[in-house]
C-alpha cells in the first residue's frame, strides 16, 4: 500500500473518530439534560467537535468514507447522524450504555429509530421508510421488535467497512460477482481500441448531459475475451472497475433478484464501478432467466455493459450495441510476429497460412503458442528452429484452440479417408481438388490479389455433394479436411430447422459465428430438409422459408471456410439457389466397374483375407456405402471364426445388408461365390 493511501486511512479513522463524537455528545446531552452540564456547554463542545471535522476533511485529498457515502446516495443530515449511531455500537464501546441512558432503560442498549428521533437533530420520520436511502441500500437492517420505532437497528456489515476505508466485495455477491482486474489482459489492438474509446465517450456524453440512468452498451459477437477486454480498457479511461456477472447466476426468484440488484448498485456506488452482464451462454429458451435479465437491465442504473452473441431487446432502457470483431488479419499478423519473435521470419510464409485460415484473437493466439509442447522462440540464432516442423505444430494447435467452440453445435468426424480411397469418375475428381485449391489459394487470390475489394459478400467457398446415399459425399468431406488438414464438423441441418419463426436463422448464425474462429470444414447434411422448389408464396412461413435458405447460402458465401451441403434430390432445389453455390459435384450410383474398384481398395492392407473376387462381388447392385457394411460385417464374422475373411463370410454379410434395405438378393449377383 503507498504512502498515500495509508495517510489517508490514518486520517479517515480520525474523521470517523471525530465524527462518532458529535453524535454522543448528543445522545449525551439528551441523556443528562438536568445533569451538571448545561445545555450551552454541551452544544460549546458539539461546535468545536464540528470544527474538528471541518478541519480534517479539508486536510484530505480524497473525501472521508462517511461523505462519500452520503454524497454517493443522497443521505441527510439526519439519516447520516443515525447510520453514524448504527455504527458507532460496532466501533465505540461507550455507545451501548449511552444509547440505554439516553432511553432512560438498562435494557435498551442499541440505537433505535425513536431514539434518534429524540435525540438526534433535524430528525424526520421519512428517514425509516423503506423506499429511504438507509433502508433501500441496505445501509441499515431493522431487527425484531413490537413496533417499528423501537426495533433495534443495526449497520450492514460491509458499510461499517468501507466508513473505516476498508474496501472489498460484499461477500453476498461473492458467489455470483467476479472482479477483473486490467493487468489480465494485454493492451488492446487498434481495432478493439477504438471501440474502446467509443464506449468510452458514450458513456462520457450521457454524464455531460446528466443523463440518467446511463445508456447500457452492448458489445456482440462471438469472442468473450474480446469483448471483456474493450470493457475493461473503457473503464479504465473512465477511473472506473469493472465487475462482471454471468447471465447463469441471475436468480429468478423476484426477492432474490431484487436483492441482488441493490448490491450490484450499491457496490458500483461505493466501489465506482460498472458492471458486465455476461449473456455469452445464455440459454434463450429458459423463459424465467429472460425475464430476470429483462428487469435487471431495466433496472440497473448504474454504468452497465452487456456482452452476447446476439443483441438483447428490451422495452424501456436506452442502449448502444457494438458489434465486437476478432482482430484484423494485419493485427493477427502483428502479433503472431510478436510473440515468435525471431522464429517468425524462418516460418517460410508458415505466419501468413496461420492468419489466412484461423480467425483468432489475441488470447488464442497467444494461447496456441503456449500449447505448443517443448517450443521456444529464441532471441537470439542459435539452435534455430525448424519452419515446417513449427509450422505444421502451430496449425494444429491452433485447430485444437478452435474446436471447444464448435463441441457443442455439430459433431466433429475424423476424416479418415484420403484420396486412393475414394472411387469417383475423374471429372468429379478433378472437381474435388480445384475445391482444395479454392481453400489453400484463397488468401492469395482474395487478399494478395485483391479479389476481396471486388466481391466482398462472396468470399466463402461453397459446395453441393448431389448423390443417392451411401455413395460417398461424406467420405469425400473426409478427402478434403485430410488434404487441407482442417476438422470437419457434420451438422444436420433437419435438426436445425426450426417450426419457430427466427429459430432456424439463430441456430444457423450460432454454428457459422463458432465455426468462422477456426476455418473447418462444414458439411450441412440433409439439405432437403431445408432446400426445396420454391413455390409460391401463400403465408408468412412460405415466406420465412425462402428467407432461412437465403440466410443459408448468405452465410456460405461470408465464411471464410469451406461450407459443403449434401443432398439425395438436386432435382428438387430451385435453380435460383443453385445459381449461388460455386461448386456441385454428383456423386453418381457406382457400376460394376466402379464397384469392383471400391471392393479391391475396401479392406485394409492388414486384413487377412483368402480368394475375393473382386469381379464377382462387383456383381453387388449397392452403393458403396453398403459395400463398406458388408465389408466390416464380414470382417467380424471372420475374426470370430479365426478365419481369413473370404467369400462365404461376404455372402453372408451381404445377406445381412440386403435384408436390411428390405431387397432379394439374387442368383445373379451372388451365383459361384462359394
Amino acid at each position: 500500500m503507498s504512502a498515500a493511501a495509508n495517510n489517508w486511512l490514518e486520517t479517515n479513522q480520525r474523521y470517523l473518530s471525530v465524527a462518532l463524537a458529535v453524535v454522543r455528545s448528543e445522545l449525551e446531552r439528551h441523556a443528562a439534560r438536568s445533569q451538571d452540564a448545561s445545555d450551552v456547554e454541551k452544544q460549546h463542545r458539539t461546535v468545536q467537535t464540528e470544527q474538528a471535522l471541518a478541519e480534517t476533511a479539508a486536510a484530505m485529498s480524497v473525501p472521508p468514507a462517511i461523505e462519500t457515502l452520503c454524497a454517493v446516495f443522497g443521505l441527510s443530515p439526519f439519516e447520516r447522524d443515525l447510520l453514524l449511531l448504527c455504527a458507532g455500537m460496532e466501533l465505540d464501546s461507550t455507545f451501548p450504555s449511552v444509547c440505554a441512558a439516553a432511553q432512560g432503560d438498562p435494557s435498551c442498549a442499541y440505537p433505535s429509530f425513536s431514539l434518534a428521533l429524540a435525540a438526534l437533530p433535524d430528525p424526520h420520520w421519512s428517514a425509516i421508510t423503506p423506499g429511504a436511502p438507509l433502508r433501500h441500500w441496505r445501509l441499515i437492517e431493522v431487527g425484531a421488535g413490537s413496533a417499528l420505532a423501537t426495533s433495534p437497528l443495526r449497520i450492514d456489515e460491509q458499510i461499517l467497512h468501507y466508513l473505516t476505508g476498508v474496501s472489498y466485495l460484499d461477500e453476498r455477491l461473492a458467489g455470483f460477482v467476479e472482479p477483473l482486474r486490467l493487468s489480465e489482459y494485454p493492451d488492446l489492438v487498434p481495432s478493439h481500441q477504438a471501440l474502446a474509446e467509443r464506449l468510452a465517450s458514450a458513456w462520457q456524453q450521457e454524464e455531460a448531459r446528466s443523463a440518467f440512468p446511463v445508456v447500457v452498451v452492448q458489445l456482440c459477437g462471438g469472442e468473450a475475451s474480446c469483448k471483456r477486454e474493450i470493457a475493461l480498457s473503457a473503464c479504465r479511461m473512465l477511473g472506473l472497475n469493472l465487475n462482471a456477472i454471468s447471465a447463469n447466476f441471475i436468480p429468478t426468484i423476484p426477492a432474490e433478484l431484487d436483492a441482488l440488484i441493490r448490491l450490484c448498485e450499491r457496490e458500483a456506488a461505493l466501489g465506482m464501478s460498472a458492471l458486465l452482464l455476461d449473456c455469452d451462454d445464455l440459454n434463450m429458451s429458459d423463459a424465467a432467466r429472460g425475464i430476470a435479465i429483462t428487469q435487471l437491465v431495466e433496472r440497473t442504473n448504474s454504468p452497465l455493459i452487456v456482452t452476447s452473441q446476439e443483441p438483447l431487446r428490451t422495452r424501456d432502457r436506452p442502449m448502444i450495441v457494438i458489434d465486437v470483431g476478432k482482430p484484423t488479419s494485419d493485427e493477427q499478423r502483428e502479433i503472431w510476429e510478436s510473440v515468435l519473435g525471431l522464429a517468425t521470419s524462418g516460418l517460410n510464409g508458415n505466419v501468413d497460412a496461420l492468419v489466412s485460415q484461423y480467425n483468432l484473437s489475441a488470447r488464442t493466439i497467444r494461447d496456441a503458442c503456449a500449447e505448443v509442447a517443448g517450443c521456444t522462440f529464441p532471441s537470439d540464432t542459435q539452435n534455430p528452429i525448424d519452419p515446417d516442423g513449427l509450422g505444421v505444430v502451430l496449425w494444429d494447435a491452433c485447430r485444437m484452440q478452435a474446436r471447444p467452440r464448435m463441441s457443442d453445435l455439430a459433431q466433429r468426424i475424423e476424416p479418415a479417408a484420403t484420396w486412393d480411397g475414394i472411387v469417383l469418375p475423374e471429372p468429379e475428381c478433378q472437381i474435388l481438388r480445384d475445391i482444395a485449391v479454392h481453400v489453400r489459394e484463397r488468401a492469395k487470390v482474395y487478399e494478395d490479389w485483391g479479389f476481396a475489394a471486388k466481391s466482398a459478400s462472396v468470399l466463402g467457398i461453397s459446395a453441393l455433394f448431389a448423390g443417392a446415399s451411401g455413395t460417398g459425399k461424406t467420405m469425400a468431406a473426409e478427402v478434403l479436411a485430410n488434404e487441407l488438414r482442417l476438422d470437419l464438423y457434420r451438422i444436420d441441418l433437419s435438426q436445425v430447422v426450426s417450426k419457430y419463426i427466427g429459430e432456424t436463422e439463430k441456430n444457423l448464425r450460432r454454428v457459422f459465428d463458432a465455426a468462422e474462429e477456426g476455418g473447418a470444414i462444414l458439411l450441412f447434411d440433409e439439405a432437403d430438409a431445408l432446400f426445396g422448389k420454391r413455390s409460391e408464396v401463400k403465408d408468412s412461413h412460405d415466406r420465412y422459408a425462402n428467407i432461412e435458405i437465403s440466410y443459408l447460402l448468405q452465410r456460405m458465401e461470408a465464411y471464410r471456410g469451406l461450407a459443403i451441403l449434401t443432398t439425395n434430390m438436386k432435382s428438387a432445389i430451385d435453380t435460383a439457389f443453385l445459381r449461388r453455390i460455386r461448386f456441385i459435384v454428383h456423386f453418381p450410383f457406382p457400376d460394376a466397374t466402379q464397384r469392383g474398384e471400391i471392393w479391391e481398395r475396401i479392406f485394409p492392407a492388414s486384413t487377412p483375407t483368402d480368394g475375393l473376387d473382386a469381379s464377382k462381388l462387383s456383381r453387388l447392385n449397392i452403393a458403396g456405402g453398403n459395400i463398406r457394411n458388408i465389408a466390416l460385417n464380414a470382417a467380424f464374422l471372420a475374426a470370430n471364426a479365426r478365419e481369413d475373411v473370404g467369400m462365404k463370410h461376404l455372402l453372408r454379410a451381404a445377406r445381412s445388408e440386403y435384408a436390411k434395405m428390405e431387397k432379394p438378393l439374387t442368383e445373379a449377383e451372388i451365383g459361384g461365390w462359394v
